[in-house]
């Protein structure tokens, strides 16, 4: 693990509860092999510093974009199922549930890279799909969906709150009680939120918005350092009042 001293003064009073670690991870986006490279870090990391209560956060969109979207989320099912895990929604889950509900938002979906996540699934869309195909399309990913990752989206969390530190994919809107959120805001604010510098009431962790390297703010912690594109997956890790990075 590599301690930053410096990046303790940007959150000085901010902590998780005594005796918890925190393992935060950015968006995956369907780069399996760099989800491996994490896990396999945090292994070794708990393996050279024992503790006794240790959790992953993953702060969602784990499908779209790279190839391997199918396997990333086989490999946060064994991860929920054999760690304590938390693992949110982000706003590329909700294209995959409403295009099962709803194949006409294909059109959108193809945009932020949801054909990748069908062929992960072993369906192949044609580059330019009418109705008729869209609703085959949402049909055979429905038949392709195991029931596995079904119960998977389905229990995705919002947020998720520990010590002095609020996760969530996106951010959160200003002046609104971050019990109070609406999950469109969760899921997608940008400049709103980025811009903001005055404090939230707890410290943000979130994915959404690309990075080129992880920003610590004083109200905020962005950890989307664009694995799809740039081969850099984030690891954030929160133990008392420590900030570092495996």
């Amino acid at each position: 693990m590599i301690w930053t001293d410096s990046l303790q003064i940007e959150v000085p009073r901010a902590r998780v509860p005594d005796g918890v670690r925190i393992y935060a991870i950015g968006d995956v986006h369907g780069r399996v092999d760099l989800l491996d490279q994490v896990l396999s870090r945090i292994g070794v990391d708990l393996a050279t510093h024992p503790t006794a209560n240790a959790v992953l956060v993953f702060l969602g969109d784990y499908i779209d974009r790279g190839p391997a979207s199918k396997d990333v989320l086989d490999r946060l099912i064994t991860c929920c199922a054999t760690r304590p895990t938390v693992c949110l929604i982000g706003n590329h889950e909700t294209y995959l549930c409403e295009f099962l509900r709803n194949p006409e938002i294909l059109s959108a979906w193809r945009q932020y890279g949801g054909l990748n996540t069908l062929l992960s699934y072993g369906i192949r869309p044609s580059i330019e799909s009418d109705p008729q195909e869209r609703v085959k399309l949402a049909q055979a990913l429905d038949r392709a969906l195991p029931p596995s990752h079904r119960q998977f989206l389905n229990n995705l969390k919002p947020y998720f709150v520990c010590g002095d530190f609020f996760f969530v994919h996106a951010g959160v809107r200003p002046g609104v009680p971050l019990t109070d959120q609406s999950e469109k805001d969760l899921l997608w604010i940008r400049e709103e939120f980025l811009l903001y510098e005055d404090s939230f009431g707890k410290i943000i962790v979130h994915g959404h918005t690309p990075v080129l390297e992880p920003e610590i703010r004083a109200n905020r912690i962005s950890i989307d350092t664009g694995a799809y594109a740039t081969g850099r997956l984030t690891c954030l890790v929160l133990e008392g009042d420590d900030v570092g990075f495996v």
